[in-house]
């Protein structure tokens, strides 16, 4: 018979009759309850931990402690329960005790979709533009940048991608748990939360938790906000709390590697568990498309921009404190003898290219530019022209409007991008003497008579002075800024929805 060892925070346990799961039922000062030991248990403990060779050997005792408990037991049951009746009440009682993720029954798997929409291979994502060569050159130059090719592999695959997304670290992990362990009794017992275990195409189960205020009266409840986190974020205590507090139904879910989800997070994993996080809300929590917003707070917006991209149906995009593109950024915090093999590592293993990805949505995007973000800045928070937000706008606004976003055009904006307050931005923005009102009758007739799909021509045969306000006036309609840094909690009175025409 297999001995099967499972370690937990502050014990080894383990148990010849089967898998031992260590729980912890949830409450909200989140309390590790590991049962009652009797006498002689607690002091074959004590010499467990001072020697291993011991430990080895005693190990049935401590599974024998461990089937003795009652509340162990009850565990045990509901968990069988659960796996053979998947029901709502079973996961009810199930979501009240803390335990190894990797048990929990699988609640939605892509497999369920009826005409999946990828194979195993993974989701689509957009590639960078290959380089044409001709044959023998190609060949030649594989052969000559083949050592570039094993460097940037071993990069991306060790510290590379810890540095892009540290709560994957493990060690992280471990520090943040007991506040983990709190967010998620909040979620669970305050908003009545769900738990759910999703399987990606790729094989990676996604944690996720999802509130359900459709039963409310407010409206707002019947609109599904999908959180996008951080690249240290986890659903338990990130920006879900944000569109929670604005009383919508809320989706939260953590990265690969994070939290509860298994595997790494690149590109492609993150899009694959994006895409079931969608499927999902669609197909088993019976949201329409168009009853979802995507938000996503800094690293996040390379997952909220591919599902936008993939599913153009959705409501609406909302990015917070997010960029155009990770290479700059990436260049900024490496020496410049690294240049080429920092764009290699980038462009091949790690592209988030959220602004190439933007641009494929037509629908309603709000872009919110922290003032003091000292993250996505390529110098200091001090310049905030060096935020790779206002890269993100110009881009999207040159694509979705190329005869106003004319030289000019770029020029007025920038100069609205580089006012440091409030003041100054209203001070720029009334210097052009922009008249809303015109500038709203200007694209309502636009759309009125022509095809409606991005780009447009808006501005092809207009004067200088009205390209200039348009262009203003659309930036601060797709963008607003919030006087903070990068990781300050966005309140949820900051949180609106995207202007619509």
């Amino acid at each position: 018979m297999t001995v099967i060892f499972i370690c937990t925070t502050g014990t080894v346990s383990c148990t010849p009759l089967g898998p031992l799961y260590s729980y912890t039922p949830l409450g909200l000062s989140v309390v590790h309850h590991w049962g009652r030991l009797n006498q002689a248990v607690a002091r074959l403990y004590k010499i467990i931990v001072l020697s291993p060779a011991v430990r080895r050997m005693c190990c049935p005792l401590l599974g024998l402690g461990r089937w003795r408990n009652p509340e162990y037991l009850q565990f045990i049951t509901i968990l069988d329960e659960t796996r053979r009746n998947h029901n709502p009440s079973n996961k009810r009682k199930l979501a009240c005790y803390d335990f190894d993720f990797s048990y929990w029954p699988v609640d939605f798997s892509w497999k369920e979709v009826s005409n999946p929409k990828f194979s195993k291979a993974g989701v689509s994502l957009l590639k960078p533009e290959p380089k044409h060569r001709g044959s023998a050159d190609g060949m030649l130059n594989s052969v000559r940048t083949l050592p570039c090719h094993i460097v940037s592999y071993l990069i991306a695959h060790s510290f590379g991608r810890r540095m892009l997304y540290p709560g994957s670290v493990g060690l992280l992990q471990k520090a943040m748990r007991p506040m983990l362990q709190q967010g998620q009794a909040r979620l669970i017992e305050e908003f009545n939360g769900q738990r759910n275990k999703l399987l990606a195409c790729d094989g990676n189960e996604i944690d996720t938790m999802f509130v359900d205020r459709r039963g409310d009266a407010s409206e707002r409840g019947k609109t599904l906000v999908i959180c996008c986190e951080g690249n240290a974020g986890f659903y338990e205590v990130g920006c879900m709390n944000t569109p929670l507090e604005g009383g919508y139904s809320v989706l939260g879910w953590n990265h690969p590697g994070f939290g509860g989800s298994t595997g790494v997070p690149f590109p492609q994993n993150e899009a694959n568990a994006m895409d079931v996080v969608v499927q999902f809300a669609v197909h088993k929590l019976g949201f329409q498309l168009s009853d979802i917003v995507v938000y996503a707070w800094s690293i996040g917006g390379f997952t909220a921009s591919w599902a936008a991209m993939t599913y153009p149906e959705i409501r609406a995009l909302v990015l917070d404190a997010s960029f155009d593109d990770l290479l700059p950024l990436a260049l900024k915090v490496m020496p410049d003898s690294w240049r080429p093999l920092v764009k290699h590592t980038v462009r091949q293993y790690m592209n988030l290219n959220n602004a190439d990805q933007l641009c494929k949505y037509q629908g309603p995007v709000l872009l919110i530019r922290r003032t003091k973000d000292e993250i996505i800045t390529t110098t200091g928070p001090e310049d905030i022209m060096s935020n790779r937000g206002n890269d993100l706008l110009l881009k999207l606004l040159q694509f979705r409007y190329p005869k106003v976003m004319t030289e000019e055009g770029v020029r007025a904006v920038r100069q609205w991008l580089g006012a440091t307050s409030s003041v100054e931005e209203a001070s720029v923005y009334s210097s052009y003497e922009v008249d809303d009102d015109w500038c709203v009758s200007v694209l309502q007739s636009y759309q009125t008579d022509r095809e409606t799909l991005f780009p447009w021509s808006v501005g092809e045969d207009m004067a200088l002075e009205g390209r200039r306000q348009l262009a203003l006036f659309l930036a601060r309609k797709y963008m607003r800024n919030f006087e903070t840094t990068h990781c300050t909690p966005l309140p949820h009175s900051e949180f609106y929805p995207p202007w619509r025409l």
